[in-house]
């Protein structure tokens, strides 16, 4: 089927697709900042809530981070993420890229952050184990991470559908509402720890539990956002009540499981209507937000898509977020002399 323009000629099915393709972008810079934060702040959980457990042995697996590093990690991840392009300048020689040139340099941005982020005086002493932590981290960044989040892109002109074939994977969207998750607990605690707390540190906690929790709810709050938007028509307001009651209800499951194993992080007993100290309706207003803005998160990736084609036969990621076609001559392309 073609499609006649204005002027008498007709469009045809190459014209079409590439219409598509000009459609179809690189992840906007934002976006990007966005998730790199949230992915920062996974790894302090990880990291964080892995050396207390083996110093305590406990099952609340509790992790640390603040908002303060969740900016650093969008900025040093941005910067990562400059060094992996320039893996172009090491045709032929990818062992010299992924073992010795990108593992050098994050160790030393890493060193230097953390010596920034401390704020003394002297230069801390990096250990053995902690640079064997840190390479590896570098591994999985330019093995994994970095080769896997390229391939995501943004259909910015794209009709929200309710399903597309090339669209995020359930377990793609599972890790992001995860990681969300800990974004949104390690704000709120900081806040909290703020304002309450008497030592007035901006630095928030969660659990690992909470990844679970957080996923596997919000990816069936997004099920519900789905067939209760795009097949029945219903309104935001139509649908809140269904998410509340849902989200009370996860968060009551997973915090009356957890306490049987004395892995339950949280205990509301000292606060007003509360039930069992699992649920309380003193953070009806903050759960409402949450569930407002899950479904602006889910109109999101909606719109993100993961090219299956090979990295090698990808598009590149411009600096102003364009994509690069992969034909472009090197002499265009910027590497680090």
């Amino acid at each position: 089927m073609t499609m006649r323009l204005a002027d008498g000629h007709r469009d045809g099915p190459r014209t079409q697709n590439k219409s598509r393709q000009d459609s179809v972008r690189a992840l906007p810079q934002w976006m990007r900042m966005y998730f790199y934060g949230m992915h920062g702040i996974t790894l302090d959980i990880i990291l964080s809530s892995a050396l207390r457990f083996l110093d305590e042995n406990d099952l609340k697996l509790l992790g640390f981070s603040s908002p303060y590093l969740c900016v650093v990690h969008s900025i040093t991840h941005l910067l990562l993420e400059k060094i992996y392009l320039q893996k172009r300048c090491f045709r032929g020689r990818p062992f010299a890229f992924h073992l010795v040139f990108y593992p050098s340099l994050y160790i030393c941005l890493q060193i230097l952050i953390g010596n920034v982020v401390t704020r003394t005086d002297n230069l801390r002493v990096v250990s053995v184990t902690q640079l064997v932590v840190h390479y590896i981290l570098a591994l999985y960044f330019t093995n994994i991470f970095h080769k896997g989040f390229m391939r995501l892109q943004y259909q910015n002109n794209r009709v929200l559908v309710r399903r597309c074939p090339n669209g995020l994977s359930g377990v793609l969207r599972f890790a992001f509402f995860g990681m969300h998750g800990f974004l949104d607990e390690v704000l709120f605690t900081s806040v909290f720890n703020l304002f309450e707390k008497p030592h007035r540190s901006l630095r928030g906690h969660t659990s690992l539990w909470s990844f679970l929790m957080y996923g596997s709810c919000s990816f069936v709050v997004e099920k519900l956002y789905l067939h209760l938007h795009f097949r029945r028509g219903w309104g935001t307001w139509r649908r809140l009540p269904i998410y509340i009651s849902f989200v009370y209800a996860w968060e009551f499951s997973w915090g009356f499981a957890l306490r049987q194993y004395d892995a339950c992080s949280w205990d509301y007993s000292h606060y007003p209507l509360n039930f069992m100290g699992l649920v309380t309706l003193l953070y009806l207003p903050g759960w409402v937000c949450l569930s407002l803005y899950q479904d602006v998160l889910s109109n999101v990736l909606l719109r993100v898509v993961c090219n299956d084609k090979d990295e090698g036969e990808m598009t590149g990621c411009g600096a102003n977020g364009q994509l690069v076609p992969k034909d472009k001559p090197e002499s265009d392309r910027m590497c680090l002399s």
